[in-house]
């Protein structure tokens, strides 16, 4: 059987907030074999962020485990629309309507 586990991320993504944020997701990746990330309450994300995420999605990868992204804010869709990681992170951007216009 399968286990889901989403994982609201409230804090930004930073340099200040890495370390700790790295192993709380990895330990939800460790007992998990689905993690779903919900970041639509991220304030604020930099490179160290970007590279949590990427390195969630190459350690399930490794594991035979799946990471989604299932919900970004608006600083974490500029961010991987920046950087031209939309692809490789392969997770849908979705612009709520409230900001399409």
């Amino acid at each position: 059987m399968t286990t889901t586990q989403t994982l609201c991320l409230a804090k930004d993504m930073t340099i200040y907030n890495a370390l700790d944020q790295k192993q709380e997701l990895l330990d939800a990746l460790s007992s998990s074999d689905d993690v779903e990330l919900d970041l639509s309450q991220v304030g604020e994300i930099d490179t160290a962020g970007l590279q949590l995420l990427i390195l969630m999605k190459k350690e399930a990868q490794r594991a035979g485990k799946r990471v989604v992204i299932v919900a970004h804010s608006q600083p974490v869709r500029s961010l991987i629309d920046f950087c031209n990681l939309a692809a490789d992170l392969g997770d849908p951007l979705v612009i709520p309507a409230s900001e399409a216009n």
